[in-house]
């Protein structure tokens, strides 16, 4: 709440100062790498000619996985690819070639593949990020912004090469005024502040 509200101050008074600006929403944002999984993702484990085996299973807070004849597998920070060759592996000992494919679902995705959206949003939350998402996604997810909403001072904190940049977007004139070319790429990883108007 404490980080909100300074994040919050920090956004509110930055409306004489320049920030960086983003291009337009080019409709082709870089892809991100292959989905990882995360704590609390559902995994359904099949194993070929196997289906006592075969099961569904949900990853543990603290990253591992446990199935039949598996103890402890480490499954957060994997594909679903690699882990399913960690699973080939474990069962070896069991099971005579065994071929195994994981299928990820009920995503929560890591931190760093998420967009935090604070302040004057409807629904402030944390989203997991989808290729090519843009910043109007992104404000269709939250439901919008309140009534009490600077949008044209909104800015989007983005850290790349380990520098942190901040980025004024606009988004009254995207939403309100349908102007699209204030509609931006996002990428995994960023947090965009909305503030409070002041009146």
């Amino acid at each position: 709440m404490l980080l909100t509200s300074g994040l919050l101050f920090l956004a509110g008074c930055q409306t004489n100062q320049v920030a960086n600006e983003l291009p337009a929403a080019s409709g082709n944002a870089e892809h991100t790498t292959r989905y990882k999984i995360a704590p609390g993702d559902t995994l359904q484990v099949f194993v070929w000619r196997n289906p006592e085996v075969s099961t569904s299973v949900t990853v543990r807070p603290d990253g591992l996985m446990t199935a039949p004849l598996l103890e402890e597998v480490p499954a957060a920070g994997k594909t679903p690819q690699e882990l399913a060759r960690d699973v080939e592996k474990h069962l070896s000992t069991y099971l005579r070639d065994p071929l195994v494919t994981i299928i990820a679902s009920g995503f929560q995705g890591t931190y760093k593949e998420k967009i935090r959206v604070v302040g004057e949003a409807a629904q402030p939350k944390s989203i997991l990020y989808r290729d090519s998402m843009t910043l109007l996604d992104l404000i269709i997810e939250v439901g919008g912004i309140t009534e009490f909403a600077a949008g044209n001072n909104t800015v989007i904190v983005r850290t790349e090469n380990d520098q942190q940049t901040e980025y004024r977007v606009r988004v009254d004139d995207l939403i309100r005024d349908g102007d699209i070319s204030a509609n931006v790429d996002m990428k995994p990883g960023d947090i965009v502040i909305i503030p409070e108007a002041w009146f």
